[in-house]
């Protein structure tokens, strides 16, 4: 097998001169783009997740090398091989991303990336500790099975990271038509990072935000709803450590105080603001009450 590089490794000094500039032009547009604190934590949980990553990347490996020996074809490095493992990586993408945002005990670990009320490229780089705990890397192994070799995987899922790199700006406007009904952009991804009702749980997409169109998750950016970013319950905080893990340890208060093991587990399984007693919000009942809002004024 050949010994693919991982581009996220190779793209570190891309980031760190673009986030500069970034900096740079929006102090110069005078432009509040950046909070030193909020960017502080976004680079320290970045360097978390890399520390992270290279402690559990030998049992995701094995586990992988194990999935692909019941593999059931032989794709190998057929040249045709990359562009369909890159865009069928990227569906599998959408799903991880998806029930990341559906399923709390997923989003334990991804709310790290949506606890920033700044939206800029150092948020890009604000991502998890606990992917490992939460079993992130389960969603791509069907492309082991179907037959393409783990180092091809990890390679796609590499570059499908460092896209989305570039979108969490907002220096930067609508794209062209054509690109923005295909591939993901800015104006995309801010819409997902919004905390208005009308975007929660919107734009799942990595790369291809075709996804998103036909699974009915599409919504775009409106110049009269500008987006407000952070997660439903403000984070309150700019200790990387309690990013971290502030879900885990709510998650764990509630399965301690939930009356019987369906309410327990329910509090892991079902969407974040679950509650047995009703006493919270989801996504859905935030959205349904400010539609009836909306109605009712017109």
């Amino acid at each position: 097998m050949p010994n693919l590089p991982n581009p996220v490794y190779w793209a570190i000094p891309m980031f760190l001169v673009t986030l500069i500039g970034e900096a740079w032009i929006s102090r110069v547009r005078q432009r509040r783009l950046f909070c030193p604190k909020d960017t502080a934590a976004s680079l320290t949980l970045g360097t978390g997740s890399l520390v992270a990553g290279i402690l559990t990347v030998g049992i995701v490996a094995v586990t992988a090398d194990w999935v692909y020996a019941f593999r059931l074809t032989d794709i190998g490095y057929a040249w045709w091989a990359f562009p369909l493992c890159f865009v069928l990586d990227d569906l599998c993408y959408y799903v991880f991303h998806r029930s990341a945002h559906r399923v709390r005990w997923f989003w334990a670990s991804h709310v790290i990336h949506h606890s920033s009320e700044r939206y800029n490229l150092s948020t890009a780089l604000r991502q998890t500790w606990t992917g490992f705990l939460s079993l992130n890397f389960v969603f791509r192994l069907p492309l082991f099975l179907i037959g393409f070799p783990p180092p091809l995987v990890f390679f796609c899922a590499g570059v499908n990271l460092v896209y989305q790199y570039w979108i969490h700006t907002e220096l930067i406007g609508r794209m062209p038509g054509w690109f923005e009904a295909v591939m993901n952009t800015p104006a995309h991804h801010r819409v997902h990072h919004a905390v208005n009702p009308r975007y929660l749980d919107r734009n799942y997409a990595g790369v291809f935000i075709i996804w998103d169109r036909m699974f009915g998750t599409f919504e775009p950016e409106r110049d009269e709803d500008r987006p407000v970013y952070g997660i439903v319950k403000p984070l309150g905080s700019f200790n990387p450590l309690w990013a971290a893990i502030h879900e885990w340890v709510g998650i764990a208060q509630d399965m301690w105080r939930a009356p019987g093991v369906g309410n327990k587990l329910a509090y892991l399984l079902k969407e974040p603001g679950w509650s047995h007693d009703g006493s919270r919000d989801t996504s859905e009942t935030i959205r349904a009450r400010w539609r009836d809002e909306g109605s009712q004024q017109l």
